[in-house]
Parts: C-alpha cells; structure tokens; sequence
C-alpha cells in the first residue's frame, strides 16, 4: 500500500511518538551494514519509500540489503505518498520503492475493479504495468496490507457491529454515531472513502468525516471522541496494542494489496542482480512478520532503521558483521 501510514513508548502516548516516528527519515546511513555479497558491485541505487511506517521501513530493508550486496545507495526514504513515490520512479529521480499490487492496479492503471486472487492480481498488476509503464515488479511479499475499518472492541459490542455493512444499516437508522476518521489520501482514492461508500450504498456527510495523519487516526479511534470508525492498515502493530477491532469487508470492496519492489525497466536492465537479491528477503515477509516490524516503531518507538537491520541480520541477510 502503501499507503502513507506513520509513529509510542506507551500507549498514552502514541500520538506524540507516532508524529516523532514520521517525521524522522529511515536512514539507512545510521545503521552498519555488513558484506553478504559483490552481486551490485558498481550499482548506483537512489531509494524512495512512501511516508508511512509499514513502507519506511520496507525501504530501509531494500536500502540495507542492496547496499550489503555491494550497490552504492543514495537514501530517499519517506519521501512522501504515493503519488510522488510513483512520479518520482518514473521521472528517473528514483530508482525504486516499494508498492501494493491493489494500489498498482487501481490508481496506477486505473481498473475499476480489483482482483481477489492474490497471485492473479499481483500477475494482472506486473503484467500491465511492465507492458504499459516499463515498471518491473519484483515480489510480492506475503504480507497483504489492504485497508479496513475498525472501531474500539467495547463500541463495537455496543453497536452490534462486524461486518462493513453493519456499519452501513448503522448510518440509515442511527446516522449520528457513524463518524469516521480517515488520512487525506483515503478520502480521494477509488479504492477509499469514495469507492467504499458506493460499494456499501453508504452516506456519511461530509461534517462526519475527519481528516488526519495516520497515527492520530489510530489514537482518536480508540478515544472514540473525534470518531467512532477509522480507517486502519490490516499489517499494522496498533491494532492490536490499541485493541481496536477490524470489521469484515463482507462485499470484498477492498484490493489485495501484496508488497512488492517496483523498478523501471531500464534499471533492472542495468542490475538484473536486483531479483536475486531481493527475492529471499521479499519471501520472508508476511503480516505477521509485518505487524511486529511495525509494532517496533509504532508501539515501543524504535527507529525503523534499526528495526529493519536487526530483523536482516537475526534472518541471515547481512552477511557476518566482521566485514562491516
């Protein structure tokens, strides 16, 4: 995804660590890295990542380990969302970032309509993609970072909602404790607010709407003062710190949104190296993995590029630490 998403030594003070975690570049250039290998001998790798912890820290795993392979890396880590990541990639500015395959193939290629097999939209989004873009995607991850909607477990009980379509019924018969807060991003995209909305035949006016950073939705969901709903990132450590609980898309309104390594065509051309390398860090990702690397930052405040270079090592990524 993804998707901006963004930084809480305690849980009363997540807000506050989450706007400290965002605010702070992943950079690569603080952490050693070791020797695992020459395969990007002379390689010249600009990074990018999006602005969100889950992606910051992605970028900071494909930094340290392109750089351990012997690539010299240039760090433009949390460079911002997803459209300055994507026009970035494409200018040349960037050489890489990492992407979502529900994003690549609605936002970037512009299909109304998502696939719900993983692998076949994951194959659909590379196909096009590398065929109308000349954009390579290396992966994808286990991981699935779709969107949903939670809301505080005790409110949820008291609403008597599981599903998104609860939450529908909810607006037609008590349309005052529909409130919701959402990032920026969401409230623009296809595959957010505006899609969902009509996917659910929903109505929430536009005074029930609050637009926040990423965090501070996490934070004011689970206070239940500015919002009841807020929009959530399925991989994300809060979840569970925050003990908010995720509604079923129960009309699978949402893509599947598998990470994978986006490059141009001409960069992999230059350094076909790049898929050897990437793909056994790309196969050891899933949500699971995913939720606590983002817990790390987002829960105990830890910076992303140290939580990426000691899950690299503790993986066997980085080679022995004497060639540091």
């Amino acid at each position: 995804m993804h998707f901006p998403l963004r930084r809480t030594f305690a849980l009363l003070a997540a807000a506050a660590l989450t706007m400290t975690g965002v605010s702070a570049c992943g950079s690569g250039d603080a952490v050693e890295v070791s020797s695992a290998g020459d395969e990007l001998a002379g390689a010249e790798l600009v990074i990018g990542s999006k602005d969100f912890t889950e992606n910051i820290v992605l970028g900071n795993i494909a930094l340290q380990v392109l750089k351990a392979h012997g690539a010299e890396v240039v760090d433009k880590i949390n460079l911002g969302g997803t459209v300055t990541n994507r026009k970035a990639l494409e200018a040349g500015e960037i050489d890489l970032y990492w992407e979502y395959s529900g994003t690549g193939w609605i936002e970037h290629l512009k299909n109304a309509e998502p696939i719900q097999d993983s692998a076949e939209q994951f194959k659909a989004t590379a196909t096009q993609d590398l065929e109308k873009n000349k954009i390579r995607w290396i992966g994808p991850t286990p991981l699935n970072n779709t969107y949903a909607l939670a809301i505080r477990s005790e409110k949820a009980a008291e609403l008597g909602v599981k599903t998104l379509s609860d939450v529908a019924e909810l607006a037609r018969t008590k349309p005052e404790e529909v409130t919701i807060c959402i990032e920026t991003e969401f409230s623009t995209r296809d595959d957010g607010l505006p899609g969902l909305v009509k996917a659910y035949d929903m109505t929430i006016p536009k005074d029930r709407v609050a637009l926040l950073d990423t965090g501070v939705v996490y934070t004011e969901t689970d206070k239940g003062q500015t919002c009841n709903f807020g929009e959530v990132f399925t991989t994300d450590g809060r979840i569970a710190a925050l003990g908010l609980t995720v509604l079923e898309d129960d009309k699978k309104f949402f893509p599947v949104y598998n990470a994978a390594v986006t490059v141009r065509q001409e960069t992999y051309d230059q350094h076909p190296a790049l898929e050897q390398v990437l793909k056994p860090v790309i196969a050891k990702l899933d949500d699971a993995t995913m939720q606590k690397l983002n817990a790390r930052v987002d829960v105990e405040g830890q910076e992303p590029a140290t939580v990426s270079a000691e899950w690299l090592q503790e993986q066997g990524f980085l080679g022995s630490s004497s060639d540091a």
